[in-house]
């Protein structure tokens, strides 16, 4: 792909980020589906087929060993005094629970976004993107309290599972995970129980 993500810098505080993201939705001509990461709006690059095969492969793997598994949906993070921190669709994620009806009345509540505590384990699979999941979206994720992130850098050929989410103060960008595994794209990537080591290999042509 040769799209590069777009990113607006929100610059009024007193706006809910979930609205401004309803009205980039409604303005566009194309279907999209931003995102709202470190105080910035995102519209990734439409994926193409080699990262959405290679995605739908890795929840496969968690899906065969018993994982509640799942993609396509969104998730809200929030600061704490309640106000929206990020809005993200990840690739690819394993869930705590199905969702209860609490977990729907959220849902709800907040315009077509579940809480982010119920993910377990979240994945992404870098476009032209790649920046933005090696950086602000690690950073959010660790932020977030998600104990396990899985990353696919096809750009630089490796993957990662990051684990043991830190933020040392109030600040979500100074997050980070404290503990990584890497291999090369083409590797079995070890992940920490209970879940599999996962086959990287359908990435290597991609």
């Amino acid at each position: 792909m040769s799209a590069e993500p777009i990113m607006e810098p929100v610059m009024n505080p007193l706006q809910d980020p979930i609205d401004l993201l309803i009205a980039f939705e409604q303005a566009s001509t194309a279907p999209i589906r931003p995102e709202y990461v470190e105080g910035t709006v995102i519209v990734p690059p439409q994926p193409n087929h080699k990262h959405n095969n290679g995605a739908f492969k890795l929840a496969v793997q968690f899906d065969s060993a018993g994982h509640l598994v799942g993609m396509g949906n969104g998730y809200r993070a929030a600061h704490k005094d309640g106000t929206t921190m990020s809005l993200l669709i990840p690739d690819f994620y394993v869930l705590r629970r199905e969702p209860t009806e609490l977990d729907d009345s959220y849902l709800k509540a907040h315009k077509g976004w579940y809480p982010i505590d119920m993910i377990a384990l979240v994945g992404e699979v870098t476009s032209t993107n790649h920046e933005t999941d090696t950086g602000p979206k690690l950073r959010t994720y660790a932020a977030a309290g998600v104990p396990v992130y899985v990353l696919i850098n096809r750009n630089a050929k490796t993957a990662h599972c990051y684990t043991d989410p830190v933020l040392p103060g109030d600040d979500p960008t100074e997050a980070y995970y404290d503990s990584e595994t890497k291999v090369d794209l083409g590797d079995p990537l070890p992940l920490p129980a209970p879940y599999p080591i996962l086959e990287t290999a359908p990435f290597l042509e991609g």
